[in-house]
């Protein structure tokens, strides 16, 4: 089982790249270096093969609008439509989250339909079997952006390996009415003996508060009171961590002279790090698409890259659909979510493509040439 080869980790990094500039995020910074990479590799895939590179500019605008468009209309259609089409105003608050890659890939697809359509000497195929090869790339750029997000989470493990994803609890713990100077959610090195196999993994939380007119008794009943109820009550503490609501918190609180250090001992849900599975798949996808197009660059059928892109990434997306916490509420009564429903035709249509490409695709490149 893939979560026998991991061992858990408190993963709380600071979404912003800078600490106290909160406005570069690693999302956004995964997102645009995507984009950027892709960008090179298509010169390099023009000038190799003769085409004009200026027109990979062109090539780049369509991409990034098909993208973020395509992806944002998949999200709203659909998982949420009938929020935001009652809404119509919040489909434009991309910041807010809620992108699809099924959406992209439409939006995509569509893109460089108009983009072949008005660009002389460009055959769709022989266009689309180029760009898969950066997509794959700048998805496995994107699952890393969540991960530093700590978004998009798996299923708990049900063992003592996996991910805990603390760092809504931290956010939760941050609203606190005290001079809060700093929050850290890890894994204690003296806690091993706790381990028992199911998955509910120790979880040590440190809060630096700043000394302040009240005494350590009182600050000790307002944290036993506060801190119990951000881990119980609050939805996404209790999806990531497992404190018991019945038992005393476990809480010391220490005099570090210009700070007290109350030391939280808790636990965690060991979750899958669904982010890290799709991101190395999607690599080790680029990989193998640009060291086959490396090698058979003048043999490639059209078509036979874009049906091979559908039937590997969408189809690995199946696969670790099950390892996914579903994103809204009706998926739980679905046999499969959303994401594998939409999975399905993709993969279909990929295999009728690379079937296409294997019969009709080096005429229809003979035509081209």
């Amino acid at each position: 089982m893939i979560s026998s080869i991991l061992y858990y980790v408190v993963w709380s990094p600071n979404p912003a790249v800078f600490s106290g500039f909160d406005r570069l995020r690693w999302y956004s910074l995964l997102f645009a270096l995507g984009f950027i990479i892709s960008q090179q590799i298509m010169i390099h895939f023009f000038r190799k093969e003769g085409e004009d590179e200026q027109l990979v500019d062109r090539l780049t605008i369509y991409m990034v609008l098909a993208t973020i468009i395509g992806a944002r209309l998949g999200h709203v259609l659909f998982y949420e439509p009938a929020r935001y089409l009652s809404n119509p105003i919040d489909i434009l608050k991309v910041w807010e989250g809620g992108l699809a890659s099924h959406g992209a890939a439409i939006g995509i697809l569509f893109a460089l339909w108009l983009y072949a359509k008005k660009t002389p000497g460009q055959s769709y195929l022989w266009v689309v079997d180029r760009i898969v090869i950066v997509v794959a790339l700048t998805g496995a750029l994107i699952r890393f952006g969540n991960l530093m997000n700590s978004e998009i989470g798996g299923k708990a493990t049900g063992t003592d390996s996996g991910f805990v994803f603390a760092r809504d609890t931290e956010e939760i713990l941050q609203t606190m009415k005290l001079p809060i100077s700093s929050i850290s959610a890890y894994k204690p090195a003296d806690r091993s003996g706790e381990l028992t196999g199911s998955g509910r993994v120790p979880v040590n939380i440190d809060i630096e508060i700043n000394k302040g007119g009240f005494e350590e008794a009182n600050l000790r009943s307002v944290l036993e009171r506060d801190i119990k109820y951000a881990l119980t009550r609050f939805g996404s503490s209790r999806k990531y961590m497992d404190e018991d609501p019945e038992s005393p918190l476990d809480l010391e609180i220490r005099d570090e002279g210009s700070h007290y250090l109350a030391v939280v001992k808790t636990f965690g849900v060991a979750r899958h790090p669904t982010q890290i599975y799709e991101s190395i798949t999607y690599l080790l996808i680029f990989v193998l698409l640009f060291l086959g197009w490396r090698k058979y660059t003048s043999d490639i059928p059209e078509g036979l890259y874009l049906g091979l892109f559908l039937i590997s990434v969408f189809g690995m997306r199946f696969v670790w659909e099950f390892f996914k916490e579903n994103q809204v509420e009706f998926e739980d009564n679905l046999a499969f979510n959303m994401g594998q429903a939409l999975s399905i035709p993709l993969v279909l249509a990929g295999i009728g493509l690379v079937l296409y490409a294997l019969k009709y695709g080096n005429k229809k490149k003979a035509v081209r040439e």
